[in-house]
């Protein structure tokens, strides 16, 4: 009998200690094969991050599209700290959270040390756009700028020949002044952009686009300016936007939180990081491709 009571005792045992490998292994699949931090297998918020200048969409879209699938997640709360950038990379991400929106999930964003420009911008896609009182946001215009050497080639005798299909080809050269061709062209181009930026807001702020246009030259506003001219829902904190998701989607102010797990940067990731900022380099210093941008400089 007490061998059949200590056979037992050892099988419980055996059994409990299964199950929980069992479950520390599916936790750390969850948590390593998809690159996600896991936090509990109930409903959740999803936060997402746009860090920095907005000069690619892929990884924040790429975000947004998994968290919209993901039925566990019932909202998402984009967390903004960046000047802007370019102007398609920002209208991506804008679009990109509308969709999230008509797929009947609600988007928050939380506002960081600035979300201008290119960054207010993607905000205005939200259903709520939370700032800190010092948040520097507005800066709603766009920028077009390319330099050039004329004088400085003249100087030391360098010239530069350019055979070209039509006039306006070769826009934007660093070797020569532009034309007024030239910049009635690009005027052009910063006019539509910058129309296209006033809608965006007109149409997030639920305003005429003759009330945003006092407000869209330029200036840059701190978040309680910003409050007070309706260009954001509330003033608060990160940890109150999460709270303020978690209430909207009836999960209460304390909810559970998902994240995209940042990787452990290894050796070639270094090679790729180190590639980037040489790109980065390269472009800044590009004498050939004027930039279209949302951006707070």
């Amino acid at each position: 009998m007490k061998t059949r009571s200590v056979v037992l005792i050892i099988v419980v045992i055996s059994c409990v200690l299964v199950f929980g490998l069992f479950g520390i292994i599916m936790m750390v699949n969850l948590s390593g094969s998809d690159g996600m931090e896991f936090s509990g297998f109930g409903p959740k918020i999803a936060v997402v991050d746009l860090f920095g200048e907005i000069s690619s969409s892929e990884e924040v879209v790429a975000q947004l599209k998994k968290w919209k699938k993901d039925s566990s997640v019932k909202a998402i709360v984009l967390h903004i700290d960046s000047p802007g950038g370019g102007v398609a990379p920002s209208q991506e991400i804008y679009d990109e959270v509308l969709k999230v929106r008509d797929g009947g999930k609600k988007v928050i964003v939380s506002m960081g040390s600035a979300a201008a420009s290119g960054g207010y911008y993607v905000a205005c896609a939200a259903d709520k756009i939370v700032a800190n009182p010092g948040t520097i946001t507005g800066s709603i215009g766009v920028i077009l700028s390319f330099p050039t050497a004329k004088g400085l080639m003249e100087k030391i005798g360098l010239s530069w020949e350019t055979i070209k299909s039509g006039d306006l080809k070769d826009v934007g050269t660093f070797t020569r002044s532009m034309t007024p061709e030239e910049e009635r062209m690009l005027r052009a181009v910063i006019d539509d952009s910058y129309r296209q930026f006033v809608k965006a807001v007109a149409d997030g702020r639920n305003k005429s686009e003759d009330e945003i246009f006092p407000l869209a030259d330029g200036s840059i506003f701190t978040g309680r300016q910003a409050y007070n001219l309706g260009l954001v829902d509330t003033l608060g904190t990160f940890e109150d936007a999460i709270s303020m998701a978690g209430k909207i989607a009836g999960l209460g102010p304390e909810p559970d939180v998902v994240k995209e797990k940042k990787k452990k940067a290894g050796f070639f990731d270094l090679l790729r990081g180190l590639n980037n900022v040489a790109d980065k380099v390269s472009s800044d210093l590009d004498l050939h491709s004027p930039g279209l941008m949302y951006i707070y400089k």
